[in-house]
């Protein structure tokens, strides 16, 4: 494992943010504080990913002397393309992604450095107070996490985020990554690299509520379920020849119970209630070859992931 112990990165944040104006000076203000603790060469960018608010007002109004980029973009993408946005934009040999409501913790930052300087190239935060989290978390998430280990191509480490550390390999095979349905958690994952993960509580937010709903939580686990594993089609597969063996089985014993021991084949509602069945799980499983189907459309169409409306640099900002 390399050792890194003399040298002095250049170290980037980056932050997505969505509707933060409250939150996001302070934020900024310190992270930067502890940035001047780690390196002498650091800078910030924050993507603002289609705020209804002030958001891009209050970047665009920090002191020059906390070096922080706006990334505006023309509407709401999602934190997933606004963190490929921060990694596009990102100059750093170190790229950190780190929430714009405060929850991340800083101070994590030093220990974060020293696990690079000891030589893994991502360091990730953990989560720990997953019993403070709502029934509908905790079991969606294990479910999430079991679905995926399932598919068997890629191991995401549970309760992990996007609180990371990440040296310029990692970013540039990140960036490498043509797909547009992207699933940050599990990108991270299929790169590789030594990674090593650090225990963290969230602290509170210092303004506001979650932008992320029940919905789109459950959208965003089915995006990275059917971006990086079969197991649904697999499923679909196993599901169709039970159900087809076991048709058989029942065909065969229906013929031969009429030939041999000359008795009435069983009536109406059993032969309704099995069409209704079946019909209903053939449904089922073309909507999930839809969904695969769609993610292929998405790709094939060739749009941007993301359309950034403004870019403005502290320089351009002191201006």
């Amino acid at each position: 494992m390399t050792h890194r112990a003399n040298k002095n990165p250049h170290i980037t944040v980056i932050i997505p943010a969505f509707n933060e104006a409250l939150a996001i000076a302070a934020t900024v203000k310190n992270i930067a504080h502890h940035l001047d603790d780690l390196s002498s060469n650091w800078d910030i960018v924050v993507i603002d990913d289609g705020s209804r608010d002030q958001t891009a007002e209050v970047v665009r109004g920090l002191p020059d002397k906390l070096n922080t980029t706006l990334v505006r973009f023309s509407r709401n993408f999602g934190k997933e393309y606004a963190i490929t946005a921060g990694l596009e934009h990102a100059q750093g040999d170190l790229v950190i992604c780190m929430d714009a409501d405060g929850q991340h913790s800083a101070e994590l930052l030093a220990q974060m450095l020293e696990k690079w300087r000891e030589g893994f190239e991502m360091v990730y935060a953990v989560r720990q107070d997953r019993e403070v989290e709502s029934s509908f978390k905790r079991w969606g998430s294990r479910i999430f996490y079991r679905a995926i280990s399932l598919g068997g191509q890629i191991h995401i480490p549970r309760d992990a985020g996007d609180f990371r550390l990440m040296d310029r390999q990692v970013v540039n095979a990140l960036l490498s990554l043509p797909e547009r349905n992207r699933f940050m958690k599990g990108m991270y994952a299929w790169v590789g690299y030594k990674s090593v993960g650090i225990p963290y509580t969230p602290l509170p937010r210092s303004h506001g509520e979650s932008a992320y709903s029940k919905l789109k939580l459950i959208q965003l686990a089915w995006t990275g379920v059917t971006s990086f594993s079969v197991m649904p089609l697999r499923l679909a597969s196993a599901v169709g020849t039970t159900l087809s063996l076991i048709s058989f089985i029942y065909g065969l014993y229906v013929v031969i119970d009429r030939l041999f021991f000359n008795e009435s084949v069983p009536g109406w509602p059993t032969m309704v209630a099995g069409m209704m069945f079946f019909a209903g799980v053939q449904l089922l499983f073309i909507g999930i070859l839809g969904e695969y189907l769609a993610r292929i459309y998405d790709e094939v169409k060739g749009r941007p992931s993301y359309i950034v409306a403004e870019v403005k640099k502290p320089q351009d900002q002191a201006s």
